[in-house]
């Protein structure tokens, strides 16, 4: 009885460990593109960004799967009456993955970093309105603001906390990234694969489930469907609908979706001729018909949008909003010829390698050849795309850019004059007024309407045009839980993921 028992227990013993391994496993994912770095405060590219944010790095704040502002290495914070001190309490026993002490004086230079001109981080502009940090102890930092800022905890969630060691060091975190997140760097295969593995350090208990993840570089979207349908990758993470569709309905597949906050775009270069005609740019937007877009790029899976996804439901005003929304190619030559350019205009757009940007790039240049402009696609590998746009060195450029929780988060940078990502060389005094006082504004009603405004004028005479909001889809094997996807692309859920 007694050796029947014990031969029962350790029969349990060994299933139990059998179960545990089953489910803790290296996550096998599918993706197109390798990183183009790993540094969260240098990169902006989606192959990087999908890595990095929330997997390795963490920032003080976080943002949660209805894009709201949670606690993230702050547990909790006070803010002054006057909105210009706010003060963070670290949780305690952080480490990061080199086995040091997360403390104050990491996130003092993590700031300073971010803010530094050497560094010339493209985030810089989400922290412009922090003038002072400091630890007040090990657990404590303390933020002095020149004004209130009412995006201020939503775009700390994007400000990935470094060590120390590496303020003033542009190269070391491009190719060995050092964070707090619940997955640590190991191994990175250029377009070969990046591997990380499970930090078992982690400070929130229990988590990570995996023991890591291994993001392949297939390039081929056919090969990475196979690869899922047969099992050799567990995951192919945000995927355009057109793969989506291939995908639906087979054998031991699943899809998870939503409307993203990422948006497709077509950026002009307005620091010359012919886009410095804000004339020229409304034309643009007559010329565009982006239902059609949607239907023939996205396969319908998507919406025509403006410079808000319609997934920020308190902030982004309908299309109808926007005249230059409604399709006329007449109207688009008319303008034309009241700038007083030649027609037809003759310009090159530079387009992001991704198959549904490619997709939207062609048909943007069918509409708008029909329209007085004569468009020339000029296809590049994803670095001299990213070299050029962050050079200005474009007419016209086809992309995709990752939306934010908070407007001013997109709109402070890229539109207010000398923004960080303000690559298009824009310049308006009423913009510019109008973010300034939006983000240090306490009054959410108040805001709306600024940011209304902004809207208003961006959409037909901005140096943007915006297209398309798709349905973000990720495909897994059925047998895959715990992860949602989120509308801002973040794979930060992987950590819940099980397998």
């Amino acid at each position: 009885m007694i050796r029947s028992a014990l031969r029962c227990a350790i029969g349990a013993g060994f299933l139990m460990t059998a179960m545990a391994s089953a489910s803790a496993q290296v996550l096998e994912i599918g993706t197109d593109l390798s990183p183009t770095g790993l540094d969260p405060h240098l990169i902006t590219a989606f192959p990087s960004f999908m890595i990095v944010n929330g997997n390795i790095y963490e920032g003080l704040t976080a943002i949660d799967k209805d894009l709201k502002v949670t606690p993230g290495l702050a547990e909790s914070w006070t803010v002054s009456p006057d909105g210009k001190t706010y003060t963070f309490k670290l949780r305690p026993n952080v480490k990061f993955h080199d086995g040091s002490a997360m403390e104050a004086e990491d996130v003092v230079s993590s700031i300073k970093r971010v803010q530094s001109k050497e560094i010339a981080s493209p985030l810089a502009s989400r922290l412009a309105s922090i003038e002072g940090a400091k630890a007040v102890d090990p657990q404590t930092v303390e933020l002095a603001l020149k004004e209130p800022s009412a995006p201020l905890l939503a775009s700390l969630a994007t400000i990935a906390i470094v060590p120390s060691s590496v303020e003033t060091d542009k190269d070391v975190l491009q190719k060995q990234p050092i964070g707090t997140g619940p997955f640590k760097f190991t191994e990175w295969q250029p377009n070969g694969f990046v591997l990380l593995s499970r930090n078992d350090a982690y400070w929130e208990k229990g988590l990570p489930k995996l023991t890591g993840l291994k993001f392949n570089i297939v390039p081929e979207s056919a090969t990475r469907q196979v690869g899922l349908i047969n099992g050799q990758y567990a995951m192919l993470p945000n995927i355009d609908a057109a793969t989506a569709l291939q995908l639906k309905g087979k054998p031991g597949v699943k899809l998870a979706e939503t409307l993203e906050l990422a948006y497709a775009l077509i950026g002009m270069n307005v620091s010359k001729p012919p886009f410095d005609n804000p004339k020229v740019r409304e034309a643009f937007n007559y010329a565009l018909n982006r239902k059609e877009i949607v239907d023939a790029a996205l396969f319908g899976a998507g919406v025509p949008g403006g410079p808000l996804s319609p997934a920020l439901k308190s902030w982004a005003l309908d299309v109808k909003e926007y005249p230059c929304y409604t399709t006329d190619p007449a109207k688009a030559q008319a303008l034309l010829k009241e700038a007083g350019v030649t027609l037809p205009v003759t310009v090159t757009m530079n387009v992001l390698p991704r198959q549904d940007i490619k997709d939207v790039a062609q048909v943007v240049q069918e509409q708008l050849n029909k329209a007085g402009f004569k468009v020339e696609l000029k296809n590049q590998e994803q670095g001299q795309f990213i070299q050029d746009w962050r050079n200005s060195n474009f007419d016209l450029f086809a992309s995709t850019n990752a939306g934010s929780p908070d407007p001013d988060e997109y709109f402070f940078r890229t539109f207010r004059t000398g923004g960080s990502t303000n690559v298009y060389k824009y310049s308006d005094s009423e913009i510019d007024g109008l973010l300034d006082s939006a983000r240090s504004m306490q009054d959410q009603a108040a805001r709306k309407a600024a940011y209304d405004k902004v809207q208003k004028k961006l959409a037909c005479s901005g140096p943007v045009a915006h297209l398309t909001y798709s349905t973000l889809f990720s495909a897994m094997r059925d047998k895959m839980q715990g992860f949602d996807i989120m509308a801002n692309r973040s794979l930060v859920n992987l950590k819940n993921a099980s397998y």
